[in-house]
C-alpha cells in the first residue's frame, strides 16, 4: 500500500526516474479527468554527480515559451525516495516546479534547462535556527510590509523535553508546526506565539497545538501491556521529543525539511521513530503545506488508536479563535455543503456514526477581525476508516486504527491550504482533485 501511496501522490512513475545525460530535460504533462491549477509538481530523476549538485535558478519551457517558471532540484522525498536510481553511476534527485493550469486530457510539454542563469532576481525560502528551541522557515523578498523583508511561512517548535516542573514539561512535552498567515504578519495556530517559553496560562486547550500529530490511545511491549497517550502526554514521562533534524532544503520553489521524532513511553522509553517532513509552497492566493510522515517500531507490535479529537494529523487554530464569539463565526465546508455558523459534525465511538473517509474538509474562521479559511486534504491511500471531527474553537482532522510493526511502518500524506477569505466547495475539490490525481509524468530519455 506504501509503495502505491508513494507513486501515486506525486503523480509520477518508474520511467520518470529515466538517466538525464544531456543538459536539458523534456518532460510531458498528460492530464486526468478534471482541470487543475497551481499544482506543485514532483519529477523524480537519475542525474550525474555533477548535475545532482547544481544549485541554479532552473529554466522552464512551456511548449518552448519562456514564461518566467522556474524549477528546484531537490532529494528525494519521504514520498520518493523508494525510486532507485536507474544506473548506476547515477543519482536520484527530484525536480519540483509549480504547474500554472493543465486542462483535463491536455498534454504539455515541459522542457528544463539545467544549466541556465537566471536573469530574475532570486527570492529563496531559507530556514532561520533560533536559540530558544523553533526553526522558522522564511522567504526573501515576500513580505506584503516590506518588499526587501523575510516573510515567515511555518515554525517547528522542537525545545528540549523538560520535566524538571510541571509547567516546563507542559510546554515542551510534544513538538509541532505553527503556521502563519499568508502575509506573514502573524500566527494563525495555537501553542505559544513567540517561543516554547511564552506563557501558555491563558491558551484554551493548550494540548491542542498548531499542526500536529499523535494518538491518545497507543498500546506496546510485550502483550501490548504498555500504554501512552502521545497526545495529552500521560502517564508518566510520556511524550513526543525532538532527536534531530535529517535535512533542510531552501530554494525558489520549496522550503522542506524533515526532522527524527521519538515517541516516548511512561518511563521516556523510545516505542517508536517517526520522520516527519513538511513541505511548503507559495502559491499565488495561498500557502500550501504538504504533511508526510513515516513512523516505525522500535522493537515488537504498537497498537496505534485514539478518538477524533485526540489523534490522528490535525489543525488547531489560534486561541482567539475560542472565544465566545468568534468561535460563532466559524463554520465548515464540507464536501456535501455549506455548515451553518457554529456548527460541528464528529464521528461518535458509541453509535459509530458520523464523518468518516472524507477526501477533505474546510474550515473557515475569524482572527484579528479577519477571516481565513484552511482546507484539510486527505490523500486517497491513507489508512481506513478515517474517522473526522470538528470544533468551534478551530481544531479539526481525522484519525485511525493502525498496527505498526517492523513490516508495517506507517507513511500518511496530507495537505494543508490556507488563504484570506472564503472559499467554495468546487475550489476545496479542485485542490484535493490535483492532489488525489496529478497529471501523468514522462521523461524523455
Amino acid at each position: 500500500m506504501n509503495r502505491h501511496l508513494i507513486v501515486s501522490v506525486v503523480g509520477c512513475f518508474l520511467l520518470a526516474a529515466s538517466p538525464l545525460r544531456a543538459q536539458t530535460i523534456e518532460i510531458t504533462l498528460e492530464g486526468g479527468k478534471q482541470p487543475i491549477k497551481e499544482v506543485p509538481v514532483c519529477v523524480p530523476l537519475s542525474l550525474t554527480e555533477e548535475q545532482a549538485s547544481r544549485r541554479d535558478l532552473l529554466t522552464l519551457l512551456f511548449q518552448g515559451k519562456d514564461y518566467g517558471t522556474f524549477g528546484q532540484l531537490t532529494a528525494p522525498g519521504i514520498l520518493t525516495e523508494h525510486l532507485p536510481p536507474s544506473a548506476k553511476g547515477l543519482v536520484r534527485r527530484d525536480l519540483h516546479f509549480v504547474l500554472g493550469e493543465l486542462q483535463a486530457g491536455e498534454k504539455l510539454v515541459v522542457s528544463c534547462k539545467l544549466d541556465s542563469r537566471s536573469k530574475y532576481h532570486r527570492r529563496d525560502f531559507n530556514w532561520v535556527e533560533n536559540e530558544h528551541g523553533f526553526n522558522t522557515l522564511e522567504r526573501a523578498g515576500a513580505s506584503d510590509v516590506a518588499p526587501d523583508a523575510p516573510r515567515p511561512f511555518l515554525r517547528y517548535m522542537r525545545a528540549a523535553y523538560d520535566n524538571s516542573s510541571a509547567e516546563k514539561r507542559n510546554r515542551t512535552y510534544k513538538v509541532f508546526h505553527h503556521l502563519f498567515e499568508h502575509s506573514g504578519n502573524r500566527l494563525v495556530t495555537n501553542g505559544g506565539h513567540t517561543d516554547p517559553y511564552t506563557d501558555e496560562k491563558t491558551l484554551l486547550y493548550p494540548h491542542h497545538r498548531g499542526l500536529m500529530y499523535a494518538f491518545n490511545k497507543i498500546a506496546y511491549g510485550e502483550g501490548l501491556k504498555l500504554k501512552a497517550d502521545t497526545w495529552h502526554a500521560m502517564p508518566g514521562d510520556t511524550h513526543q521529543e525532538h532527536d534531530k533534524i535529517l535535512f533542510q532544503e531552501a530554494g525558489f520553489v520549496l522550503g522542506r525539511h524533515r526532522v527524527q521524532i521519538k515517541w516516548c513511553g511512561a518511563k521516556s522509553d523510545v516505542f517508536a521513530i517517526e520522520e516527519r517532513e513538511l513541505t511548503v509552497y507559495d502559491i499565488v492566493g495561498g500557502t500550501l503545506v504538504e504533511f508526510a510522515s513515516r513512523l516505525k517500531t522500535t522493537g515488537g507490535k504498537v497498537r496505534l488508536d485514539g478518538d477524533p479529537q485526540h489523534a490522528g494529523f490535525q489543525f488547531r487554530a489560534a486561541n482567539e479563535v475560542a472565544g465566545k464569539e468568534s468561535a460563532k463565526q466559524t463554520y465548515y465546508l464540507r464536501p456535501d455543503g455549506k455548515g451553518e455558523m457554529g456548527a460541528t459534525r464528529n464521528w461518535d465511538p458509541k453509535t459509530r456514526e458520523g464523518p468518516v473517509n472524507l477526501p477533505w474538509d474546510a474550515m473557515s474562521f475569524v482572527l484579528g477581525g479577519k477571516r481565513y479559511t484552511v482546507a484539510y486534504l486527505n490523500s486517497p491511500q491513507n489508512p481506513k476508516e478515517s474517522r473526522f471531527s470538528e470544533r468551534d474553537y478551530g481544531r479539526f482532522g481525522c484519525y485511525f486504527e493502525y498496527d505498526l510493526t517492523a513490516e508495517h511502518p506507517l507513511v500518511v500524506n496530507y495537505r494543508v491550504w490556507l488563504q484570506d477569505g472564503e472559499m467554495t466547495g468546487d475550489q476545496v475539490a479542485a485542490l484535493y482533485e490535483a492532489f488525489a490525481h496529478p497529471p501523468r509524468i514522462i521523461v524523455k530519455k
